[in-house]
């Protein structure tokens, strides 16, 4: 297990648990105590976490894991969902995408798809997105405005408005924290869920791509009710049942 694959799951335990001790950390990674007290004391470093003695407790921060901690989680779920995902865009289509794990998985495939070779756009507030398809000649990348999340490495705020009020979008692709049937989606950051909500606004199609994990699940800020969605794009893992309830929301689901 890498350095960075410990500490994701690390923080995913005291994202669980609230307070880890060095003990339980090690028991359950399989690997030395001594191993647990330095990633617990380079995390800590990073305001991660709060070392405590013997070991340490959940910052706020740790519910809401900075991007690059988050790309080891489900990784085989994303790749899948992103292929899934991308057999809904044809060529020239004007395709909106927030930032994320497995949007970011989605914008590569779309990017690397022999049937959109002719072309399509991309407009997004991810910044880490747009960089990366940047060199990409046959995809014309439109950045929104906005204030940096050093999180997501998304721009929000309202300066986003000033881009998304002049475009239309043929489909809008949202990784959202949760989705429920009852509240819908929603972002653990307000500013996030303020510019998927004008994504979504300015689309014909509303696909959410999200594992199995973030389903039935609630988070702080709501992005939109389940009845603005056209289609949920997730893994196998998803419950029958679970997805009944969400195609009798009206809600077309996939399962990759």
């Amino acid at each position: 297990m890498s350095r960075y694959d410990r500490w994701n799951s690390i923080l995913e335990l005291l994202a669980q648990e609230g307070r880890l001790s060095v003990e339980e950390a090690a028991e359950s990674l399989d690997v030395s105590t001594a191993t647990i007290r330095r990633d617990f004391d380079q995390l800590a470093q990073q305001q991660m976490l709060m070392r405590t003695r013997g070991g340490a407790v959940a910052q706020s921060v740790s519910y809401d894991l900075p991007l690059r901690y988050k790309t080891a989680r489900h990784a085989d779920e994303k790749h899948r969902i992103a292929a899934a995902a991308a057999d809904l865009v044809a060529p020239g289509a004007v395709v909106g995408m927030n930032g994320g794990t497995t949007t970011s998985e989605l914008a590569r495939t779309l990017a690397t798809r022999s049937t959109l070779e002719t072309g399509f756009t991309i407009v997004t507030n991810a910044l880490n997105i747009a960089a990366e398809l940047t060199v990409r000649q046959h995809v014309k990348i439109v950045v929104t405005g906005g204030v940096a999340r050093q999180q997501s490495y998304e721009l929000i705020g309202p300066l986003a408005s000033g881009v998304l009020d002049q475009v239309t979008l043929d489909v809008a692709f949202l990784g959202v924290d949760a989705l429920d049937v009852e509240l819908g989606a929603s972002a653990h950051h307000e500013g996030e869920a303020s510019v998927n909500s004008l994504l979504i606004g300015r689309a014909a199609q509303v696909v959410v791509v999200a594992d199995s994990s973030k389903l039935g699940k609630r988070a702080f800020a709501r992005i939109c009710p389940v009845n603005q969605i056209d289609t949920l794009v997730t893994d196998e893992r998803l419950s029958d049942e679970m997805a009944s309830r969400f195609a009798d929301a009206g809600v077309k689901v996939i399962r990759a």
